[in-house]
């Protein structure tokens, strides 16, 4: 239930047989909530060890909705109503010290909602006064009354696990009272990037400097912003405090009421847009250069329209992966033997040795603790198999690794031999084929599926290699040896630089497969030479066309994020009452925020694409023709002059600098 298995303990955590004639345990039929007999007793040490609430639990068909304890219910027509709490199978043989000690029966109920299918108590505020129901104490069902302030104090000390979930239960409620907000977030997202793609294929030029321009005025908004709100805060209680001081929040709205807070976004801010416009300044002719180039690949897009759409395919395929690691990880996991512990409410020698729950009421623990319950723990055990099980996780991983750079290298393949025959097209658009992304598609499963697998593979062998050291990493992290420590640092930052260099080599070797169709290797070492051969135009174009992107993703992002902000904070007038109410109102900002990038990155990741299949196309067709009629320049004449062009002043500029 609620994602944990399910098991019913009885008298001292004695699993109940199943039925054969139903398809789950004969005490759960129809019974679909799950309810703590002592939910206090969740704020014990031992949920941090055993992650399990040292309390018997239940499941009932529905919550208790009245106050009720054991001893008033004993002997009275109540307690057929109380009976139903009880552990299955209970008969009222037993003196009521005996119940009580052995956990038959909860000691008292309290009024309980249902919340993800369990049974929490109705707490409230009714006039600044905490009641659960309408009571502002209860009886703890041991004779004596408590206040409500108890039962919240108990789960205020409850452990990190108890506060995760709580934390995870009101995410999820802002979930789902404003997902369709989100999902209007996401389309007003797409819709821009889309539309920016548009206006990229007709007005390349005007629109990167307009984005440029943008991006400029939405950071100096925002450190206007922060100013502004710095300057608010002067004089106002409780402002001045250090975020040193104040310590980790969930509720991030505490940290917009420090000054600190807006000073830090607005250094920021400030640093971002220095580096900027410093950028901006020496990289002012290069710009034009790469303006050439997002107008070439404009063109190209333009063609090949159904391009745009690709990345929901791969979206797809990586989901299919994520699948498949998730649920083979799940089932890995829970593979173990069943493991029991002991749990008990006082102090106990025996607490938290594992136990056997057919016959722990007669073993020698039970009697040393009669209070002691014998229960379900985790999931392990120490045969051949269950040792094996990390190098399984480890070994699904790879697999996982393998998969999703398989998917990418798919798409890369199928997007540069889509623009690739759009570049090699003499006279376009009419030599280009029918459905130039299809029959990329088909050709990339049909004759490269092995060069693929093996790209993939020395990137997956990388990445699985740095999880491993992230693991030795978190082990050794008590270790004092500074040595160990520096060769950890020296493997990490070595992998890393070999991970981003095989990416890179991998990329341009699929736009070789794609335009020559011959192996991984020998597509990697063409590529390889041919980008060392350019090598200055790759510096004048590869990084300023990526800086560019960037500045376009961070424009879509910025200003779809800004939105959100204002809406999810009520601070747009018009519609401040139509803006849900919510726990934290950052949840949906930052799923608006980063969903709003990995959709303005599919789109801007398929004019990567064509921006580099073009290059190295160009590269190409540089070496292989001359430009006269015997062998024509495959490039068009505004690409040549510009392209051409900025290299010569490149080279010139280097031979001066030599």
């Amino acid at each position: 239930m609620g994602g944990e298995r399910q098991h019913y303990y009885g008298k001292h955590g004695t699993p109940q047989k199943y039925d054969p004639t139903f398809k789950g345990p004969i005490y759960h039929r129809n019974k679909s909530y799950l309810f703590y007999f002592n939910i206090v007793k969740c704020a014990s040490p031992l949920v941090l060890l055993e992650f399990q609430c040292p309390t018997p639990q239940i499941c009932v068909e529905k919550c208790p909705n009245r106050y009720l304890t054991y001893l008033k219910a004993h002997g009275t027509q109540e307690f057929e109503y109380y009976k139903q709490f009880c552990v299955p199978g209970f008969k009222q043989n037993k003196a009521v010290t005996e119940v009580l000690r052995d956990g038959d029966c909860p000691a008292v109920l309290i009024p309980s909602k249902p919340l993800v299918q369990r049974c929490f108590p109705a707490i409230h505020a009714h006039k600044g006064v905490l009641m659960v129901g309408n009571e502002t104490s209860y009886e703890d069902g041991h004779g004596f009354r408590k206040n409500i302030t108890d039962l919240v104090e108990g789960a205020k000390k409850a452990n990190g696990i108890l506060e995760a979930r709580h934390l995870a239960m009101r995410i999820f409620e802002d979930y789902t009272v404003s997902w369709y907000w989100i999902i209007i977030g996401l389309v007003i997202a797409m819709v821009l990037s889309l539309l920016f793609i548009i206006l990229l294929r007709f007005l390349a030029g005007i629109m990167v400097w307009v984005m440029i321009v943008m991006v400029i005025l939405v950071l100096g908004y925002g450190i206007f912003h922060c100013y502004m709100e710095y300057s608010r805060l002067r004089g106002e209680a409780g402002s001045d405090i250090s975020l040193v001081d104040l310590g980790f929040q969930t509720d991030l709205r505490v940290y917009l009421h420090l000054r600190q807070t807006w000073m830090a976004f607005m250094i920021i801010l400030s640093i971002l847009e220095v580096i900027i416009i410093l950028l901006l300044i020496f990289l002012r002719k290069r710009i034009l250069i790469a303006i050439a180039l997002i107008k070439e690949a404009s063109r190209a897009v333009g063609y090949v329209m159904c391009s745009m759409l690709y990345p929901l395919v791969t979206f797809l395929l990586l989901c299919l992966c994520i699948a498949y690691w998730a649920s083979t990880a799940i089932f890995l996991s829970t593979s173990n033997e069943a493991v029991y512990k002991i749990f008990s409410d006082t102090d106990c020698q025996a607490v938290g040795k594992t136990c056997n729950p057919e016959n722990f009421s007669s073993s020698s623990e039970f009697h040393l603790c009669p209070g002691a319950h014998c229960q379900f723990a985790f999931y392990g055990g120490e045969s051949t198999y269950h040792r094996a099980l990390l190098g399984l996780q480890i070994f699904n991983a790879f697999m996982f690794f393998w998969l999703a750079n398989f998917v990418l290298a798919l798409g890369q393949v199928t997007l540069a031999g889509a623009f690739a025959s759009y570049y090699w097209a003499l006279k376009k658009p009419d030599d280009l084929p029918a459905f130039p992304l299809f029959s990329a598609f088909g050709r990339a499963l049909r004759y490269h599926t092995g060069s693929l697998a093996f790209g993939s593979l020395l990137l997956a062998i990388v990445q699985i290699i740095r999880v491993m050291l992230e693991y030795l990493d978190q082990r050794l992290k008590a270790a004092e040896n500074k040595f160990a420590k520096f060769l950890m640092t020296c493997l990490k930052c070595c992998f890393w630089c070999l991970e981003k260099f095989i990416k890179f080599l991998n990329r341009n070797a699929y736009i070789m497969i794609a335009i020559y169709g011959t192996n991984f290797c020998t597509s990697a070492r063409n590529a390889f030479f041919l980008l060392m051969r350019n090598i200055i135009r790759v510096a004048v174009l590869d990084k300023v066309t990526d800086f560019l992107f960037l500045l376009g993703k961070l424009l879509i992002v910025g200003s779809v994020g800004i939105l959100a902000f204002f809406f999810f904070t009520h601070r747009i007038r018009i519609v401040q009452d139509t803006a849900p109410p919510l726990n934290y109102y950052w949840v949906p900002i930052l799923t608006v925020i980063v969903g709003s990038y990995l959709i303005a990155h599919g789109f801007f990741s398929v004019y990567g694409m064509c921006v580099d299949t073009l290059f190295l196309c160009f590269c190409e067709d540089l070496e292989r023709n001359d430009g006269s009629q015997e062998r024509p320049y495959f490039m068009s004449p505004e690409l040549r002059d510009i392209l051409l062009k900025g290299s010569a002043e490149e080279g010139k500029r280097a031979e001066v600098e030599e």
